[in-house]
C-alpha cells in the first residue's frame, strides 16, 4: 500500500536538518525498494494556492492555512501497512524537529 509521509516544520527550522541527512534517508528507502518518490519543497512564501468557485478563479499568494508549521517536503513510501509506514517515518530526519503526518494514499474510483 502507498503511505504519503507529509515533513511538516517551523520555518525557522527548515535548515536545522542538512539536506544530505534527508538524502540519505531516501537513498536508504530507495534501496530497500519501498521509495516511490520523495522532495523537498521551497519555502511558504513561493507557495501560490488556486481556488475555483462557482466557475471562477482565484489565485492567492502563500499556503492556503496559516499554521506554525509548513509542508516542508514528502516522502512516498509503499509499506505492507501502518505500522510498518510509521516505522519507516520515525527514521526521516525532520521528524527530530517537526513532525511527519502519515497518509495513505487513496485510490481514484473511476
Amino acid at each position: 500500500m502507498k503511505y504519503l509521509c507529509l515533513v511538516y516544520l517551523e520555518k525557522d527550522k527548515w535548515s536545522a536538518v542538512p539536506d544530505r541527512e534527508c538524502k540519505v534517508c531516501g537513498e536508504s528507502f530507495r534501496d530497500r525498494g519501498v521509495l516511490l518518490a520523495a522532495e523537498p519543497l521551497e519555502g511558504t512564501e513561493t507557495a501560490t494556492t488556486v481556488r475555483v468557485r462557482n466557475g471562477k478563479t482565484y489565485i492567492t499568494d502563500g499556503p492556503f492555512a496559516e499554521t506554525k508549521e509548513a509542508l516542508a517536503g514528502f516522502y512516498l513510501l509503499d509499506a505492507r501497512d501502518l505500522n510498518e509506514v510509521i516505522q519507516m517515518a520515525t527514521k526521516i530526519p525532520p521528524a527530530r524537529e517537526g513532525s511527519i503526518e502519515v497518509r495513505p494514499v487513496r485510490e481514484l474510483v473511476p
